[in-house]
């Protein structure tokens, strides 16, 4: 039965149907085509007639006319809409009319990056070989990455690979560095945050490099949809560049589906689960032929989502394998074998993370469900864009969860489709990552007197490492690596520890996977549920110094969650603005972060059946914070003093912390919160939202500069929540009879007029 049949029976449903506030469809595009460049090597353009291209689509020519003539150019088109022949065509162009000619292709994963070299070697078949492209990540075996070293035209990489793997040891790629003329950064959308201000980091680091072989390469990016492409491109590479961003590619008819579970509580605005109505929507098309891919917003969330499928399946006498799960953390022989199924259509559902969101080959796929807002229109859309990949008619299905974000989104469905997409922000000199990445980029070359590196502090850095740490020596005017160790090995990309904590299955004597420090706080302290592949596994001990936590497989009716307590000190304001009724500022602030306990819920109802204790050492940092300060007026007027009604300012601070994303490309979880009702140091009620990364990364500083039109999204929301007294789709889940909704809306309607 096709997707637009069974899409028919959804909507008359009368339980699902019932649960659609929107439907929208998004009408066929036919392609608009561009001949061939006329200077394109001839044997390439008849390579491209014997694999089948006989045109190129005009953002297509429009980018490669621009790197062909060796100008930075950033590709900003749709999903699938043959982003890769933007860069292939130029590189093998150049690599035919100079055999010294490389290039260094940059994925953000190790799975891409192997799906874009078999597009690569498609076209180097039909010029018959002759360039060699290939791998070059951890799992690459050691012969292999001799022979690209020594011998590599085009070499794929991720950016974890490249920091600690090629540009520390580019003594042994000379050859390579020394005929480099193109660096092609996919996915660019996905560097962001603390991971995309190492990245810009990391690419200054390879053009210094390169710079020292003689080498000028050209940057092809590659993205989703932003509202700040160019800006991004240029923060990330150095220099300005030129931005495709008109989509010329077909497309098929896409159906647009916004579902709001139903209400279970109207008083307490309890929706059903959206795990439980996701359960439902893929239970409704998967067995009758509709292959889908599910988005789940967390590991935890697809673990649970394959567990209530793959029960499903079960009561319904067919086969639980035929539904797979899909996230970061398993091992590649496992990845591998789940893409593989997926390609031959040997599975109906797979259920993943965002892991799956990019562009790798996965096949034909008729639907796509996201359980859950994926906290970015970019990712949104590439997400979507699994589903119909070929033209044909697909159906995407967004399933509202009952937290603010959500439910702005699916209550306004034209924000996603006409909206303008969320701006990317990085801080590549921000102190901590450039002063480490700096640590790197002295090992592999010596550092000149008056050389800068990013901000125009590169000689006080360089002077403190020489005086102060010790790490580096300065002879005549150079500054030369003088530690032991190597670098690039204690400096994460993600701002978080190397050594990740490691997931060990005690019975079976096996790992399972791995988990990032902060994360192993709340996820496998002793006496949590770890979900693996829909199975349930008890950390039994968590050896926080050795980075292991030992587990073994239980069958319980529950997971857990934990719970975070967060202190914070101002340091400083060094910025101002005057609201209406309130002061914003922008400064430094000091976070204490401790896990206290952890709750047991129950697996389909969430009802809580227990606690436990969590005993481990709390979390700081240093970073940039939003202070919202309430005029005393405003908090008398509008009822916060009065008896319970305290709960509005946390309420609100988290509302805040949800709704920021809509216009900042990042995740609620890039922020964190505190409130205080008489803050010490500003004698006035005080909410805090502060960027959760070690000095900040400009995620905040966006969020202040954007602060009117982000506080008209958090009234709205508010406005527009049935509940009486606040409930998790507005301002929290609050006490009994708390009246911290409308003092809420109170005070967003004299904030946000």
């Amino acid at each position: 039965m096709s997707v637009a049949e069974r899409l028919a029976l959804f909507l008359r449903d009368p339980d699902l149907g019932q649960s659609v506030v929107a439907h929208r469809v998004q009408a066929r595009r036919p392609a608009a085509g561009a001949p061939l460049p006329e200077c394109l090597d001839a044997r390439l353009a008849q390579a491209c007639r014997q694999v089948g291209i006989e045109e190129l689509y005009q953002h297509q020519r429009r980018a490669i006319d621009a790197a062909l003539a060796a100008e930075d150019v950033a590709v900003v088109t749709g999903t699938a809409s043959g982003k890769t022949l933007c860069y292939n065509l130029p590189v093998l162009d150049a690599r035919l009319r100079d055999r010294a000619a490389t290039a260094l292709y940059l994925f953000p994963t190790k799975a891409l990056t192997q799906d874009q070299i078999a597009a690569a070697d498609r076209l180097i078949a039909a010029l018959g070989g002759g360039i060699r492209a290939g791998t070059y990540d951890g799992d690459t075996p050691p012969q292999a990455r001799r022979a690209l070293r020594e011998a590599g035209d085009i070499v794929a990489t991720n950016p974890y690979m490249l920091h600690t793997g090629i540009l520390p040891n580019h003594p042994k790629w000379v050859r390579f560095f020394r005929g480099l003329r193109f660096v092609v950064i996919d996915e660019m959308h996905g560097y962001t945050g603390v991971f995309g201000s190492h990245v810009a980091n990391l690419l200054r680091r390879l053009l210094r490099i390169s710079a020292h072989y003689g080498a000028r390469p050209v940057f092809v990016f590659c993205s989703a949809t932003l509202r700040n492409p160019g800006e991004l491109a240029q923060a990330l590479g150095g220099r300005p560049v030129l931005v495709v961003a008109e989509d010329a590619s077909p497309r098929g008819e896409r159906h647009f589906l916004y579902v709001n579970p139903p209400l279970v509580n109207r008083e307490l605005g309890l929706r059903r689960n959206v795990l439980e109505q996701t359960r439902r929507v893929v239970a409704h098309f998967a067995p009758f032929g509709v292959k889908t891919i599910v988005f789940a917003g967390s590991r935890n969330g697809v673990e649970l989502l394959v567990k209530y499928l793959k029960d499903h399946y079960a009561r319904g006498g067919r086969d639980p394998l035929l539904v797979r799960c899909y996230r970061g953390g398993y091992l590649p022989e496992l990845r591998r074998t789940i893409e593989r199924e997926l390609r031959e259509a040997t599975i109906e559902v797979v259920v993943s993370t965002n892991a799956l969101e990019l562009g790798i080959d996965i096949g034909q796929l008729d639907l796509c469900v996201l359980a859950g807002y994926p906290r970015s229109r970019a990712s949104f859309f590439q997400q979507a864009g699994r589903a119909g990949r070929r033209s044909s008619t697909s159906a995407v299905i967004l399933i509202g969860r009952s937290d603010p974000l959500d439910q702005y989104v699916v209550n306004h469905p034209d924000y996603l489709l006409a909206g303008a997409p969320e701006a990317a922000a990085i801080d590549p000199d921000n102190l901590v990552i450039r002063a480490n990445q700096l640590k790197c980029a002295a090992f592999e070359l010596p550092f000149r007197a008056g050389e800068e590196f990013g901000g125009g502090d590169t000689a006080e850095l360089l002077d403190f490492f020489a005086t102060e740490a010790g790490i580096l020596r300065q002879a005549g005017n150079q500054y030369h690596w003088a530690a032991r160790g190597f670098p690039a090995e204690a400096v994460s990309l993600d701002a978080s520890d190397l050594d990740n904590v490691v997931i060990h299955d005690v019975e079976s004597d096996r790992t399972l996977a791995e988990i990032d420090r902060p994360s192993a706080q709340r996820m496998v302290h002793e006496g949590a549920i770890y979900q693996h592949q829909g199975e349930q596994y008890q950390v039994l001990a968590l050896d926080w110094a050795g980075r292991r936590a030992d587990l073994k497989k239980v069958d319980v009716d529950y997971f857990t969650e934990a719970n975070v307590e967060v202190d914070v000190s101002v340091l400083s304001e060094d910025r101002e603005r005057r609201l209406a009724a309130a002061t914003a500022l922008m400064g430094d602030v000091s976070v204490r972060k401790t896990v206290t306990m952890f709750q047991k819920l129950r697996f389909y109802t969430g009802e809580d059946v227990g606690t436990g204790p969590v005993h481990l050492p709390a979390e700081e940092l240093e970073t940039d914070a939003l202070m919202l300060c309430l005029d005393e007026e405003l908090a008398a007027r509008s009822g916060l003093y009065a008896g319970g009604s305290g709960a509005a300012l946390p309420g609100l601070a988290q509302l805040l912390r949800q709704v920021a994303p809509l216009f900042v490309r990042s995740a609620p979880a890039d922020f964190g919160t505190s409130s205080e009702m008489r803050s010490p140091r500003f004698r006035r009620p005080a909410l805090y939202l502060f960027d959760d990364h070690p000095g900040g990364v400009g995620l905040v500083e966006r969020v202040f500069e954007g602060l009117d039109e982000i506080l008209r999204a958090c009234r709205e929301v508010v406005e527009g929540c049935p509940c009486p007294d606040g409930c998790p789709s507005c301002v929290g889940p609050l006490a009994e009879g708390a009246d911290a909704k409308r003092v809420a809306r109170a005070i967003l309607r004299e904030l946000a007029p």
